[in-house]
């Protein structure tokens, strides 16, 4: 382990719970021990499935319950499959009726260990919808509902002696074998994972202890006065989860997919190994050993369980690693505190909309989107097309969604369907738009002296005509300056002109009994160069992702962040002798004995074919080092003769930082006589965008930053 590396905890006590369960179902010190047996398999291991359910609550909080829909499916699959696994054994074991087939595959479980998934899913539903509440009333409510669930398990014994509960919980048990289920116990853990409490460490190690030792006095005390109808539910339980949860967060610094899917394995496989355990204890006669012994039958279950884990987990298809070659990295942190630099520069009651075009000007779109509604507060985006809304859509990226550019007439019914603002780009468009019968929100588009699209702001007549047409409801009218991004005099008055035509429009518009709605005219440079105008929302793009479209100065710069870092990794070093040649047509020709690192990233990414030839460079190991030779569509070659510890492996930055050296999108851009837009919005999509600010980083073995995806699901 390295300087302070943080360890997989929470992946790495999966192993464990996964453990404790086996040790539930085969009982390892029966033969030798009945207490020991019970405190290690009735007590200590009812961490276990908690855990898992905290886990579930924990990342799907961690992503604003983003990945929800997509959880429960991950869900339903792996009980459908789980259901097929265990066919035969419920086959052997005799046939159940239909009723007592729906009340498993509901309540139960379709097998003793499968109970889980259906308390997981209905424990997520009651969750999710509690958790709008707030979380303090969610765990209030998710309290109640264990204190109910508790009477009925480990304390049935005293809740039964009143007869009104005895009769209650009667009912409830035709229904559900146990409260064990997701009605009563999941939801308080799952909402304790999302909530996320952090204590101390000292505090959390202490509290672990006393609550460990205090919930199992309770389980000896219960289990003595034979109390308990069922054992998985103690007062202190969720106490012990909290300071025990806390201590792995603390400790937690990074995934470990092989162990997510290990100990998923394992608790779903060894029932089977279980039954195979015992079947080939009888035919070998070893029941000694393998049955009678329980050590013995704990030892091979467990055995047989994590080898049958192992083999399936290496027969998985490998996922490519983002890493690998090349990739964007889009800090989410930054996007969100430059939208609310953004916002403060607005006039009061302007609201920035936030323009994620051409995938967030190659930031990754829905990523973006969903850090800046949940963390910033963002309830309006702009998009170039359709498709792009759509995607949003899609992905369960809520507010307004408006189409900057023309969607045909045709498409009207996806406008709908999916809930988009389309932008009506000219009389006709509007009127063939409401020719399809569909309700459509849109904003009128005015062209003030661009000469793009947008009905001329001079032909009031025109506007005011589609606010009549059926079926359109305008709920804003927009324009676009042209020249607010240039301080030369004549561009300054330009622009001026385009907003007195728009504030003459809009106020033409009201004059006839039209109310335009909300209004927009301002961009990334209006916001730069402009007074804070009198409008609805401002369009930021270009700003909102830390860098201008070209390095002139502006009239009100602010202290935005860049967003996006460029990284690729070397795949090999060259050796080159001085006076050789090196790359396509022989480009580079060193004048001394030279090494140049192949860097696997090029222009079928999206780097411009001449960067090399205009200066560009890349950072290794924090130091400049200048591309040479011609760019090659995968590889790009860089000297790194005055960097000897350069190897195979090493990761070279084209756009951001590396220690206190940086490479800004801006100057690449102008080096090669391009916009800052134009080189970010054509980077590839073959380089995957890995945001950064609400994931955690870690360092590998070769020491660089690398960021995980968290599993929303509790294995």
């Amino acid at each position: 382990m390295k300087g302070g590396q943080k360890l997989p905890a929470l992946d790495g006590f999966r192993l464990v719970a996964a453990f404790l369960v086996v040790c539930i179902h085969t009982s390892p010190f029966a033969s030798w021990t009945e207490l020991g047996d019970f405190w290690l398999t009735r007590v200590l291991a009812r961490v276990a499935v908690p855990f898992f359910f905290m886990t579930s609550g924990y990342f799907l909080a961690c992503s604003g319950w983003r990945g929800f829909g997509r959880t429960m499916k991950k869900l339903l699959l792996l009980y459908g499959c789980a259901i097929l696994l265990y066919l035969p054994l419920n086959w052997y074991n005799g046939g159940l009726t239909p009723l007592q087939w729906l009340q498993k595959l509901l309540v139960d479980g379709t097998f003793y260990h499968l109970w889980y998934f259906p308390a997981v899913l209905l424990g997520l539903l009651i969750a999710r919808q509690t958790a709008r509440l707030g979380m303090p009333a969610a765990l209030i409510l998710a309290a109640l509902l264990y204190l109910v669930g508790l009477a009925g398990d480990s304390y049935y014994g005293l809740a039964a002696r009143i007869p009104v509960f005895a009769a209650g919980y009667d009912k409830l048990f035709a229904i559900s074998s146990y409260t064990r289920n997701g009605l009563f116990f999941a939801p308080l853990f799952i909402l304790m994972g999302a909530a996320g409490y952090r204590l101390r460490p000292r505090m959390a190690m202490v509290g672990l202890l006393l609550t460990l030792t205090l919930m199992s006095v309770e389980g000896f005390v219960l289990h003595a006065g034979m109390i308990q109808r069922h054992d998985s539910m103690y007062i202190f339980l969720p106490l012990v989860m909290l300071c025990l949860f806390s201590l792995l967060l603390t400790a937690d610094g990074c995934r470990r997919r092989d162990f997510q899917e290990i100990s998923l394995l394992v608790y779903l496989l060894h029932p089977w190994c279980i039954v195979l355990v015992r079947g080939a204890a009888k035919l070998l006669g070893l029941e000694a050993i393998l049955i009678y012994n329980s050590l013995g039958h704990f030892a091979a279950v467990l055995l047989g369980s994590i080898c049958a884990a192992f083999v399936l987990e290496r027969l998985r298809p490998a996922r490519p690693e983002p890493h690998a070659r090349a990739w964007r990295e889009t800090d989410l942190a930054a996007v969100v505190a430059n939208a609310k630099t953004l916002q403060a520069a607005l006039a009061p009651g302007c609201r920035l909309m936030a323009v994620v075009k051409a995938d967030a000007y190659g930031h990754g779109a829905l990523a973006v989107a969903r850090a800046l509604r949940r963390r910033a507060g963002i309830r309006a985006f702009a998009v170039s097309c359709l498709q792009e809304g759509v995607a949003l859509r899609r992905h369960g990226v809520r507010g307004t969604i408006l189409i900057l550019g023309y969607t045909p007439p045709d498409q009207a019914r996806q406008l709908f369907c999916w809930r988009l603002t389309q932008a009506v780009v000219d009389e006709a468009h509007g009127a063939a738009l409401a020719a399809r019968g569909w309700p459509l929100h849109v904003h009128v588009a005015l062209d003030t002296g661009m000469h793009r699209l947008g009905v001329p702001a001079e032909d009031t007549a025109a506007i005011a005509r589609l606010f009549t047409l059926p079926c359109l409801r305008i709920d804003g009218v927009f324009s676009h300056l042209c020249v607010a991004d240039s301080r030369e005099q004549s561009d300054i008055a330009y622009t001026q002109g385009q907003l007195e035509a728009f504030y003459a429009a809009l106020r033409a518009l009201r004059a006839s009994g039209h109310e335009p709605g909300t209004v927009h005219i301002q961009a990334s440079y209006g916001i730069w160069n402009l007074q804070p105008q009198p409008c609805g929302f401002a369009r930021a793009g270009i700003a909102l992702y830390g860098v201008r479209s070209n390095p002139a100065p502006v009239e009100h710069p602010l202290p935005l962040q860049p967003v996006l870092a460029l990284r690729a990794r070397i795949a090999a070093v060259r050796d080159v002798r001085a006076g050789d040649a090196a790359g396509y047509g022989l480009a580079f020709c060193p004048q001394r004995d030279s090494r140049l690192a192949v860097i696997s990233v090029g222009y079928g990414d999206g780097l411009p074919r001449e960067l090399p030839q205009k200066g560009g460079q890349v950072l290794i190991c924090g130091q400049r080092c200048p591309m040479v030779g011609w760019l090659c569509m995968d590889q790009l070659l860089a000297d790194v003769t005055d960097l000897p510890q350069v190897a195979a492996g090493d990761v070279a930055t084209l756009i951001g930082r590396d220690g206190m050296a940086e490479l800004s999108a801006e100057e690449i851009a102008a080096c090669c006589g391009m916009l800052t837009n134009e080189l970010l919005s054509q980077l590839s999509a073959r380089l995957p965008v890995i945001p950064v600010g609400n994931r955690r980083t870690i360092h590998t073995d070769h020491g660089e930053a690398k960021t995980v995806a968290a599993s929303g699901a509790g294995f």
